[in-house]
Parts: C-alpha cells; structure tokens; sequence
C-alpha cells in the first residue's frame, strides 16, 4: 500500500507541499495524531505517519517514538489499536530509515532535516526486539475458534476486518502469521453467494471495504481471489466516479474508493472505464490541503487523505 501510495505526487504535483503540511500539522505535542475530536490516537497516528512517508516528507521521531514507547508492549489496549500500535512502530521504523538515506544523499536531496527538525532515533535494540515480541503475542491472543481474528479473545468466529489487521500488523513487527491455512479457510468461509465478502458470519452483507480486504489478504496468504469478488467490486462503481460501500447506496466514498482500488489492481483488473471518472470524484472532496471522505462528509482528517493518497498512487499507473 505504502509503495502505491508513494506514486500520489505524481498527480498531486505542487499540491503534494499543502497536503504534507497538513498531515504534519496533525501531530500533537505528545507525538499523536489527532483525531476529529482533537485528541491523539494510535489509529489516525498511522495515517499521518504513513502518508508523510508516502510524500517522502519530514516525520517528528523524537517526539513520535515518546509517543509510542508511552504505551510499551500494548498491554493497556483493544484490539484495534494493538495492531495500529505495530503499524506505527513499523511507520516509524520506515521514517528512520528514510532520514538515514536521505542524509547519506547529502542536503541537496531534501532540503531541511527530514526528521523534522530532530536527530534520528537510535536502531532497535535487544529491548525493543523484546516488546515487538510481546505485542505480537498479544496479537496472536485474538485468534478465534475457527483460525480467523477476532476483537475478543477466544470468539468462535473471526472477521475479515481483524484478520486483515492482525496480518499486517504481523508482517510490520517481522513476525510470522500462525497457521495461514487456517486463517485462508475462516476469510473464505464468508464469501457470499453474490460474489462479495461479509465481514462476519452473523453479519450476511458485503460491503466494498470488507470484499477489498478479503481479496488483499486471501492474495497475501497465497489464495487466487475469487474472479466472483472481484466483480462484485466493479459493479460499485458509481457512474459519477467512485466506489460506494454497499449494493444501492446513493454516494460514493473515499474509503470504499481506495480499498477497491488496491484490490482490483492485485487482481489486474483494468481501471480503463472507471479510472477517469474517479480522478475527478477525487477532485471534488479536495480541500486545497487535505481531503474529505465522501460527498457528505467535509470534515478534514489524516486518514481520508492517506485513502487519497492511495487512490491516486493507483490512478498514476492508469
């Protein structure tokens, strides 16, 4: 995704410095990005750090890995927020890296320090490989009955969405998904006949993100996506461009819009007929900075603009 979205700027151009400083304005003093109540949260933390990485843009290290450190091995958290807090320290670890090639290029490459203004952190150390450990044990905790994730420790039943996070919050801390056959069998058992995915079994309605991530992750666990699936997706298609979130919704959004994107690009499927119009759905929920998640949504938030940034990376390549 990081390696997609790193293809946005493309089209952005010049308005790729406004949206970099929007997403570094999303910082708190704490290190946090805020969420739309103004507090700092691990989950929009991930967004802000993911696409300033995606912009090869300044990130605040020093203050983002206090951060970070403040909530150790994850003890304290759901399950949501485990996997963003691997996926931060992932982020962060991708900033470091990014600086140390940066300042080995020399200054002409970036202009200001692209730490922000701060000194790298150092490498990960023995302590640190510790902790990574840790969290990834208390991932591991969710799995359900049947092989999948679940928020709730010993459910029967796992869903594509906490699947979808406990994979790539594994991949991120370095540490291998148990039983991957298992987990293939639990996302597969929820396709539904129409060719989209429920997210649970007691839930039996697809929708654009869950179908998306059900074909990213069956892809990433060695499964062919199913072709039905696929389809599925191209039919949410909206004819103003965008995808919309389920069968019949009246508007398309920007989350549906990019997890579609992802998916059917894995699956190679064209975007010859809908690529266009989706450009310029993108264009109306643009801010001059930042981007809003649909039509009816102008709130501006880090996580959104990351969807945007997703969304364009594909479009680049069309």
């Amino acid at each position: 995704m990081l390696q997609v979205a790193r293809l946005a700027p493309n089209v952005l151009q010049e308005a790729a410095d406004p949206v970099a400083e929007f997403l570094l304005g999303q910082f708190d003093d704490d290190g946090g990005a805020r969420d739309r109540a103004g507090s700092s949260d691990l989950y929009y933390t991930v967004f802000a750090l993911e696409g300033l990485l995606a912009l090869q843009r300044p990130v605040p290290v020093e203050r983002v890995g206090a951060y970070l450190d403040g909530f150790g091995d994850g003890g304290d958290l759901d399950f949501v927020h485990l996997c963003c807090l691997a996926r931060c320290r992932a982020a962060l670890a991708n900033a470091r890296a990014q600086a140390t090639a940066l300042a080995n290029a020399g200054p002409d490459s970036t202009g200001p320090d692209s730490t922000g203004g701060e000194s790298p952190a150092p490498v990960t150390d023995a302590a640190d490989a510790e902790r990574t450990k840790r969290l990834a044990a208390r991932i591991d905790d969710h799995r359900s009955d049947d092989g999948g994730f679940a928020q709730s420790p010993g459910a029967e039943h796992g869903t594509v969405y906490d699947a979808f996070l406990a994979t790539g919050a594994l991949q991120d801390l370095g540490e291998p998904v148990r039983d991957p056959e298992a987990l293939a069998q639990s996302v597969s058992a929820l396709a539904l006949p129409n060719g989209g995915f429920a997210n649970h079994a007691d839930t039996p309605a697809a929708t654009t993100p869950t179908t998306s991530a059900a074909i990213a992750l069956l892809r990433q666990l060695g499964r062919s996506a199913p072709h039905a699936a696929a389809q599925w997706l191209v039919a949410r298609v909206h004819p103003q461009g965008g995808f919309t979130a389920v069968e019949r919704a009246p508007l398309p959004d920007l989350l549906s819009t990019a997890t579609a994107l992802h998916a059917l690009a894995g699956c190679d499927v064209p975007f010859d007929a809908f690529g266009d119009p989706t450009l310029d759905f993108l264009d109306t929920l643009w801010t001059g900075r930042s981007f809003c998640g649909s039509w009816a949504d102008d709130a501006e938030d880090s996580e959104y603009t990351y969807y945007a940034l997703l969304s364009l990376g594909h479009l680049s390549l069309v």
